[in-house]
C-alpha cells in the first residue's frame, strides 16, 4: 500500500493521478487512531444506557451524533486533503499527524466531553477545522482557485467554531444544545461548498480527487473499520462477563450481525465503488454522495455495537425502551446508509432495504416486553433475510456493472 517517501516531481503539493491510486501507510496509521475514537464513543454511550435514568438513557441517543458525527467528519475533511495533496510533502505529512494526535485527544476527553474537561474535545476540533485550510493556502502560491476554496473553509470553520467553543465554556444539555448546531452548520455549509456572501464562489470543488480509485478506497477501509470496531467492542465486552449460555448467544447473535452488515455492504455496491465514481459524470459529486452514505452506515455500525454491549450486559429481563432503539436502530440507519449508496451506485430504489428497514420498525412492538437477547436475534434474523435476498437475486447471473446517479 506504501509508496516512495519521495516528494512529487517539481516540488508539487498536489497529488498526481498515479501518485493517489492507494492509501499511504500514514492514512493507514489516521485510521488506528479512528478505531480508539470509535471504541470510545461506544464505550461512553453504554454506561448512560445501562443507568436507571431514563432521561439520560434517552440523552445518551443524542450523545451519540454530537460525538460521532465530529470524529467522522474530521475523517472525513482529512480523507479529502490526502486524496488531493501529495502524503510525501513534509507539509503534508505534518498536518496528517497533527491531524491524528487531535483525533487522539477528541477519543480521549470523550468520557468527560459534557463536563469541565470535555472542553478539549472542541478545542482542539476547532484548531484543527481553521487551521488546516490556513496552513494549506501559503503552500498553495499558483493555485489562486484552492488558496480561495480553503480561505471560504477557514471563514466557515470560524463561525462554526465560536459555536463550538461557547459550547465548551458551558456543560451539560446547554453544551450538547450548542454541539448540535456547531455540527449542523459544518456539515451544511460543507453540503452547499462554504459560500460566503459577497464573495464569488470559485470554480474548483472542495470534494475533487486526484484519482478516482483513492477516495472509494478510503471509504471502503472506512467500513472495515467500524466494522472491525464493532467486533473489538463485542469481544472485550464478552471478556468482561461471565461465559454462560445467555452471554455466549449474545455473541455469536451480535458478532453475526457483523458478519451480515459486511455482505450486505459489499455485495455489490460496496465492491464498485471505484468504477461507480470513474464513470460517474461528475465525480465530485459522486464522492460526496458516497461519502454521506458512508457516514450513516458507520453510525449504524457503531449503533450496533453499542446495542451489543447492552445485549451482552443485560440478555435476559426486560428491554429499556432507549435499548430497543439503540438494538433495532443501528441496522435501520445501516440499512438506510446502504440504501443511498444503492441509489448512487446503481440509481435505482433497494427494495429489499427497505423491506428490511419495515420489518425492524414493526417488530418493535411486539419486542418491547421481551429480553434484550431477543430484540438482537430478531434484528440478526432481518439482516439475515436482506442478505439472502441478495443472494438469490444475484444467483446465476453476472455481475452487475454500475449505473450511476450522478
Amino acid at each position: 500500500m506504501g509508496r516512495s517517501s519521495e516528494p512529487a516531481r517539481g516540488g508539487s503539493i498536489l497529488r498526481g493521478e498515479e501518485d493517489a491510486r492507494q492509501a499511504s501507510f500514514l492514512e493507514l496509521f489516521f485510521d488506528l487512531v479512528l478505531v480508539f475514537a470509535l471504541t470510545g464513543v461506544v464505550s461512553r454511550m453504554v454506561p448512560d444506557l445501562l443507568s436507571g435514568d431514563v432521561r439520560l438513557q434517552w440523552l445518551a441517543l443524542v450523545y451519540t451524533l454530537v460525538l460521532a458525527l465530529p470524529l467522522l467528519w474530521l475523517w472525513t475533511t482529512t480523507a479529502y486533503i490526502t486524496s488531493r495533496f501529495d502524503c510525501r510533502n513534509g507539509w503534508i505529512q505534518l498536518l496528517v499527524l497533527i491531524s491524528a494526535f487531535g483525533l487522539l485527544i477528541m477519543s480521549a476527553s470523550l468520557p468527560y466531553e459534557f463536563e469541565a474537561r470535555g472542553a478539549a474535545f472542541a478545542v482542539v476540533y476547532v484548531l484543527l477545522h481553521v487551521g488546516r485550510p490556513l496552513l494549506l493556502r501559503p503552500l498553495l502560491r499558483q493555485q489562486e482557485e484552492l488558496r480561495a476554496l480553503y480561505a471560504q473553509v477557514a471563514i466557515w470553520s470560524g463561525v462554526s467554531g465560536m459555536i463550538w467553543l461557547t459550547g465548551a465554556v458551558t456543560s451539560g444539555d446547554h453544551r450538547v444544545a450548542l454541539w448540535v448546531v456547531a455540527i449542523a452548520v459544518d456539515l451544511v455549509v460543507a453540503r452547499f461548498r462554504w459560500p460566503v456572501p459577497g464573495v464569488r464562489r470559485p470554480p474548483v470543488s472542495a470534494w475533487a480527487m486526484a484519482s478516482s480509485r483513492h477516495l472509494p478506497e478510503r471509504y471502503q477501509q472506512l467500513l472495515l473499520i467500524a466494522l472491525g470496531e464493532s467486533v473489538l467492542s463485542i469481544g472485550l465486552t464478552y471478556a468482561n462477563h461471565p461465559a454462560t449460555l445467555a452471554t455466549t448467544t449474545a455473541l455469536v447473535t451480535t458478532f453475526l450481525s457483523s458478519v451480515l452488515m459486511w455482505r450486505i455492504y459489499f455485495y455489490r455496491a460496496g465492491q464498485v465503488l471505484v468504477e461507480t465514481v470513474e464513470m460517474s459524470s461528475d465525480p465530485a459529486a459522486a464522492g460526496r454522495l458516497v461519502g454521506a452514505a458512508h457516514v450513516l452506515m458507520v453510525l449504524g455500525i457503531t449503533a450496533v455495537a453499542t446495542g451489543s454491549d447492552i445485549v451482552l450486559a443485560h440478555p435476559g429481563g426486560s428491554a429499556e425502551p432507549a435499548w430497543l432503539v439503540v438494538i433495532l436502530g443501528g441496522p435501520v440507519v445501516f440499512l438506510l446508509g446502504r440504501s443511498r449508496l444503492e441509489r448512487v451506485v446503481f440509481n435505482r430504489l433497494a427494495v429489499r432495504r427497505l423491506v428490511g428497514i419495515a420489518a425492524l420498525a414493526l417488530l418493535a412492538l411486539p419486542l418491547a416486553s421481551g429480553p434484550p437477547l431477543l430484540a438482537a436475534i430478531a434484528a440478526a434474523v432481518v439482516l439475515l433475510g436482506v442478505a439472502v435476498a441478495d443472494a438469490r437475486r444475484a444467483a446465476g447471473r453476472p455481475l452487475e456493472a454500475p449505473s450511476p446517479s450522478v
